[in-house]
């Protein structure tokens, strides 16, 4: 409400030209407080409240305890469609891990430098479902974010299955 009222005077209260202006300003966000968030969140074991230690392949990232972490301080189940929003928006590569340049930026974009901003930007998020382009632009996201990485597919194990049963028998036999 706050910041209606201060694009509203920003825009002598015409309520259209101050929509555009609140979508077409870009927000700076404080890189310092990034970097925080950031740190808050990633590597972190839920119950024990610390970081991995500095071998742990995953230090530099955000995962799955990290993440649920943040649900708790957004208020938000972690199983809430918003998390996939979030996801997007993040342009996270692997499922239920954001890695620092993820995080970064997708914060970034979102205009977000605190959890209190987060939480506050919880409902805008929610909505970009309703936009059908987006919407679109989530789904294809989710479906391909979804599907298993590095591994192989069920016809290339039943291709060499079958290559192999067929070589045992005397025969060559080659699959594409």
């Amino acid at each position: 409400e706050k910041v209606a009222i201060e694009y509203l005077n920003l825009c002598d209260w015409d309520v259209e030209a101050s929509i555009d202006y609140f979508y077409d300003t870009p927000v700076l966000v404080d890189d310092a407080l990034l970097e925080e968030l950031y740190n808050r969140y990633k590597g972190k074991l839920l119950f024990q409240f610390i970081a991995f230690s500095t071998y742990h392949p995953n230090i530099d990232m955000i995962s799955v305890d990290g993440i649920t972490l943040l649900c708790n301080d957004l208020e938000v189940d972690p199983q809430d469609i918003i998390m996939l929003v979030i996801s997007w928006h993040m342009n996270a590569s692997t499922m239920c891990e954001y890695s620092k340049m993820e995080f970064l930026q997708g914060l970034q974009e979102l205009s977000v430098d605190t959890v209190e901003k987060f939480r506050d930007k919880i409902s805008y998020i929610r909505s970009e479902l309703n936009d059908e382009n987006k919407f679109h632009d989530i789904y294809n996201f989710a479906f391909s974010w979804a599907k298993e990485k590095k591994k192989c597919h069920l016809l290339d194990h039943w291709c060499q299955f079958l290559q192999d049963m067929t070589n045992n028998q005397g025969r060559t036999v080659k699959f594409a």
